[in-house]
């Protein structure tokens, strides 16, 4: 059988580590020559697998679409083609594979697929995409706590307002500072607007008459709602107080707020009743709500209708409760499967693990060298090689690198012991999951729907729904009775 290699890489760590194009190119020829597979084209480039956009890719697809003889697709590993799951080239490929037009070989996660595949081995395909995915999630969410961090240490990591202006210091590291003439504008725009006398537009002609200023409502409007002056710094709707020096007290931002605010308007508070399904379904017909109403001591779900009477029926709680058990209670697997999976689990952590290793080997070697390098620097500054200004600068470019070593290390450690322990956890959830809808309380329930399914509509008397990955992939088999090998 012809076959095609495919080698890539997202990163200079993997380029160094057990994962670089030549490395990945070496194992594939040898699977290749095993199988007795002729390569007609070898494919090797730098690209991110979580991108939608991926042009090098595509050129790969369009190879395989001129090819008139079935093909195999030879690649490293799952997470080598690709991190992103919902990537619909991924779902092409594998369609064509079941199609007996091509063959997708793993060599490293021992993966063969074809149209001859059992159930548990699509499933088994279906998890690593979806551990491929919370791989890269894992660092994802790794670089956001490290946003965090800075946040909460009260550094702004963005490009600073309209009256700060971002600076480097003398040892390299980012600060901002306050730009006097600026400050001193919005200042005067909080104080004229605090005052009640002037509008927006009058704000507008004074500022360009008198300063040369040609600000739109809309920009003064948005400055007079920035936190930032007054020293706090919002991100991600949530609030941190900032290190930098304030241009306008709280007081005077919270007088401004008021007037725009024209000292009537209250918050409304909503006191919702707990209703187990309040907000998590849509009418399928119009797409509206579906809302929760009680009478006569029962509760019923039904859509208002507010774009159009459709005929759409009232149901009560209890018959959503039950079409919802059925849902949790298809998820249960049979023992024997999911035994199969953990096995696999186990064998795929033992391979993951020769990537652990090769990478945790390439940071800590840095991490010597760096801290030799400070040992050096102190060595030449009490010989006298250096000036203390110079060492001062040097120290803490080596120290900033050293920080950064280390959160790489403890990232890659925290997403490796996670990776096998989430997807065990996902399997035993999965199993479990009617027992715990059924006992547990409203919250609870809600959050495990919002878990499990998405997209959950009514249509007339019947739930309909889309499942996250990779429940998905367990309720179609499920579906269709195929846990069984064919």
């Amino acid at each position: 059988m012809n076959a095609i290699i495919i080698a890539r890489v997202s990163t200079e760590e993997q380029k160094e580590a057990g994962l670089s194009l030549p490395a990945q190119i070496t194992r594939l020829k040898n699977y290749c020559e095993s199988k007795n597979f002729t390569i007609i084209q070898s494919f090797s480039f730098d690209e991110s697998a979580y991108t939608d956009e991926r042009g090098q890719f595509d050129q790969i697809l369009a190879f395989i679409n001129m090819q008139k003889e079935k093909i195999a697709l030879c690649c490293d590993k799952v997470d080598r083609l690709s991190r992103n799951m919902f990537d619909k080239r991924i779902s092409y490929l594998y369609d064509k594979a079941l199609k007996d037009e091509v063959e997708l070989h793993f060599i490293s996660d021992g993966q063969v697929i074809n149209s001859g595949i059992s159930a548990a081995e699509k499933f088994h395909f279906g998890i690593s995409l979806g551990l491929a995915k919370y791989y890269s999630d894992a660092i994802s969410d790794n670089v956001s706590r490290a946003l965090e961090q800075k946040l909460r240490a009260g550094e702004w990591p963005a490009k600073a307002p309209y009256g700060y202006r971002n600076i480097r210091r003398e040892n390299r590291k980012a600060d901002i500072i306050v730009e006097e003439y600026e400050a001193q504008l919005v200042k005067l725009v909080y104080e004229l607007y605090a005052t009640g006398s002037y509008s927006m537009q009058l704000l507008c002609d004074k500022l360009k008459k008198e300063y040369r200023l040609n600000w739109s409502r809309g920009y003064i409007d948005y400055l007079l709602k920035q936190k930032f002056y007054c020293g706090i710094m919002r991100w991600n709707e949530k609030e941190y107080p900032h290190k930098y020096p304030p241009i306008i007290t709280k007081t005077l931002f919270e007088q401004v707020q008021a007037i725009k605010m024209n000292f009537n308007k209250k918050p409304i508070k909503y006191a919702g009743k707990p209703y187990i399904y309040r907000g998590l379904i849509r009418c399928a017909e119009c797409d509206l709500a579906i809302t929760p109403e009680k009478h006569k001591g029962f509760v019923y779900y039904h859509c208002t209708q507010y774009n159009g009477k459709h005929n759409a029926p009232w149901l009560r709680e209890e018959e959503l409760t039950r079409q919802f058990e059925a849902v949790f209670k298809n998820l249960q697997m049979p023992p024997d499967i999911v035994e199969q999976i953990i096995a696999t689990l186990n064998e795929l952590e033992k391979e993951k693990q020769d990537f652990y290793d090769n990478h945790v080997s390439v940071l800590k070697k840095k991490q010597t060298q760096t801290r030799t390098m400070l040992d050096n620097l102190y060595l030449d500054k009490l010989k006298g090689r250096i000036t203390e200004s110079e060492y001062v600068r040097f120290h803490q470019s080596l120290k900033d690198e050293l920080t950064t070593l280390t959160i790489k290390l403890e990232q890659i450690d925290e997403a490796h012991d996670n990776y096998t322990i989430t997807a065990k956890l996902l399997v035993d959830l999965a199993s479990r999951a009617h027992e715990l809808f059924v006992s547990s309380e409203v919250e609870e329930k809600r959050q495990l729907i919002k878990l499990v399914l998405s997209n959950v509509r009514l249509k007339d008397e019947k739930m309909l729904y889309d499942a996250h990955k990779p429940f998905d992939v367990i309720l179609k088999t499920a579906d269709c009775q195929e846990w069984c090998a064919r």
